[in-house]
């Protein structure tokens, strides 16, 4: 049996998808029953588990086979990440109790990075699954190409995607969730001892101008990108509800200067098979729909 958290995301549920289509078991771990259902009618048992209630993730672990571990995102966390912390320690109580055989945890590009950021979060899960006795899997991907959601609108209707990422010609590691999940479905069903660290970009690095060009042949017209001004970031994030922009900012300037990076700069990072044009084209053509 292979317990799913985070199976109502993009990465869960393509990893999910993947397993089923083997005929493999699927234990789904939900907080709501009602987005279970879907995942039942397609043959999986369904938990219903909190991921900060420790004793309902043990419950939900029991008998795994291999356990996939996803919290939830935090964009806006409180100074010194609370939420995820109270998360982790849930995390790590269940999968004390439940010793399943293995975890695969989806952590990021960065989890090893030294100065604190938005992906910090991710660096304290892994450093709290690290010290656990059970085989670990932490699966590094780059940004997700899907992020480009946001920008359909604004390349849509006025030829303009607005870039927190420069400069707008500087490649980054980016990739798409379907080739997370596939890689995750494969990652999970290996066997292996103590723990190790997989790294993951899309068959070529994707900057700014790329997306801007990946918009244009989707749309059929001009698209160009537009750095969003540094000094224009803080106001911005507040004024959309952060109480503690300085995380995302800080990561942002991670990308851009260069410290958030693959251990290797990409050498032995996996590759996936697809591409940011196929990736965008999908988003733009869900969009119109």
């Amino acid at each position: 049996m292979y317990a799913i958290t985070g199976i109502t995301g993009k990465v869960g549920g393509a990893l999910a998808a993947s397993l089923l289509a083997a005929s493999l078991p699927v234990r789904a771990v939900v907080r709501d029953a009602t987005k279970g259902a879907a995942w039942s009618i397609s043959g999986c048992e369904v938990a219903l588990a909190d991921m900060n209630d420790a004793t309902a993730l043990a419950a939900a672990f029991a008998g795994a086979e291999a356990v996939f571990i996803l919290p939830p995102s935090e964009f806006d966390p409180t100074p010194g990440y609370g939420q995820a912390r109270q998360t982790i320690d849930a995390i790590v109580a269940a999968l004390l109790a439940a010793r399943p055989g293995k975890v695969l945890c989806l952590s990021t590009i960065g989890a090893d990075a030294t100065q604190d950021n938005l992906l910090t979060q991710r660096t304290l899960l892994e450093q709290a699954l690290s010290a656990l006795p059970i085989p670990v899997t932490f699966l590094r991907p780059g940004w997700f190409l899907e992020n480009s959601l946001w920008d359909v609108a604004s390349a849509r209707e006025d030829g303009v995607i607005h870039s927190f990422l420069a400069p707008l010609d500087r490649p980054i590691p980016m990739v798409a969730t379907k080739d997370i999940g596939t890689l995750a479905a494969r990652l999970i069903q290996e066997d292996f001892k103590g723990q190790r660290v997989v790294e993951l970009e899309g068959p070529r690095r994707v900057s700014p101008n790329d997306l801007a060009a990946a918009f244009a042949k989707a749309l059929g017209r001009p698209v160009r990108a537009e750095i969003v001004p540094r000094d224009n970031w803080e106001t911005m994030f507040r004024s959309q509800g952060a109480n503690n922009p300085y995380p995302r900012i800080r990561m942002l300037d991670g990308f851009n200067e260069g410290w958030i990076e693959f251990s290797d700069g990409g050498a032995n990072a996996l590759k996936g098979s697809t591409d940011a044009e196929t990736v965008i084209a999908a988003l733009v053509q869900r969009d119109a729909a």
